[in-house]
């Protein structure tokens, strides 16, 4: 089965990664920084923003391969996708400042909902609706 809402996600979430990755890039080179973080509190704000997304997306790639898999395609896992995308580039942004701020808050708030819906969406999907599973037919029963 064709998993269009996860396979999209996982690919905004690669080149999301991605675009991470080179800004971590360009804050080394500025910085001249070859290995760690030098003390560059610009590089370490930069690699914390990509590792915390490396830490988190997995869980959240999981959750809609799994949910969509069970019930396929459904509208409010597109916009889910689609908002906890914008999150994380959010809060990459708000990682940037020296003082807490709003697009970074609005990331984590958002990333922690995701994973809260998902949670609970698995469970549904999983225990909720409690289906009566057929037994499979028996030997007995095509004599």
């Amino acid at each position: 089965m064709l998993l269009p809402i996860t396979l999209t996600l996982a690919a905004a979430a690669a080149l999301l990664n991605m675009w991470l990755a080179m800004r971590v890039g360009r804050t080394r080179m500025s910085n001249k920084v070859l290995h760690g973080d030098g003390g560059c509190e610009p590089l370490v704000k930069r690699m914390r923003a990509q590792a915390n997304f490396v830490e988190y997306t997995p869980f959240v790639l999981i959750l809609f391969g799994l949910i969509e898999l069970a019930t396929g395609p459904q509208t409010w896992l597109w916009l889910l996708a689609l908002v906890y995308i914008l999150a994380r580039i959010a809060h990459a942004f708000g990682m940037d400042h020296d003082t807490p701020h709003k697009a970074r808050m609005i990331g984590i708030l958002v990333t922690f909902a995701t994973i809260l819906i998902l949670s609970i969406a698995a469970l549904y999907v999983a225990y909720g609706s409690m289906r009566q599973v057929e037994a499979p037919p028996t030997l007995a029963a095509h004599v």
